[in-house]
């Protein structure tokens, strides 16, 4: 009898530790799920906040195009034309400077928002491009990653292409 407990003993002698080292190999390989998934979501995120900036410089500049096709006279077409948001007007005494205001205003609220209008006859070039610092991080020589939308569009019918 007493031989029996001393080969039981031994047994689990030769045992003590492994399920310790078992233990920590499950911890491991969930702490690595866990990191996996939370690397996961912070780029989901980034992502997400990129694309709702971009949403939202598409709805600015679609929305100054717009603006610029409701008020598509020819004579008053040029007028449109700002080089940067500084050349913006900054009273509103008409339609045609609210809409640049407004525009102005829509392009200022990017992180640091720029954007410009170009019109060439009838033909209306929007920009608008604004910091991706937070989603694009920066690129090789240190400098932040920018987004940039450009659209053209013809707003208005030349009023000699009208003509019989």
């Amino acid at each position: 009898m007493y031989l029996s407990s001393k080969r039981q003993g031994i047994r689990f002698s030769h045992q003590v530790g492994i399920s310790l080292l078992e233990v920590m190999i499950a911890i491991f390989i969930t702490a690595i799920g866990v990191l996996g998934a939370a690397a996961m979501q912070l780029s989901a995120l980034k992502y997400t906040d990129s694309s709702r900036l971009t949403s939202q410089a598409s709805f600015i500049v679609y929305d100054v195009i717009d603006r610029i096709r409701a008020n598509a006279d020819p004579a008053q077409l040029v007028q449109y034309e700002i080089a940067n948001l500084d050349s913006a007007p900054s009273a509103a005494n008409s339609v045609l400077t609210t809409d640049l205001i407004d525009f102005a205003t829509a392009v200022a609220t990017l992180p640091d928002g720029a954007g410009s209008i170009d019109v060439n006859g009838s033909q209306v070039t929007v920009e608008v491009n604004w910091s991706e610092g937070r989603a694009g991080g920066a690129d090789d020589e240190g400098n932040v990653e920018r987004g940039e939308l450009v659209v053209t569009s013809q707003v208005s019918i030349d009023s000699l292409a009208a003509a019989p």
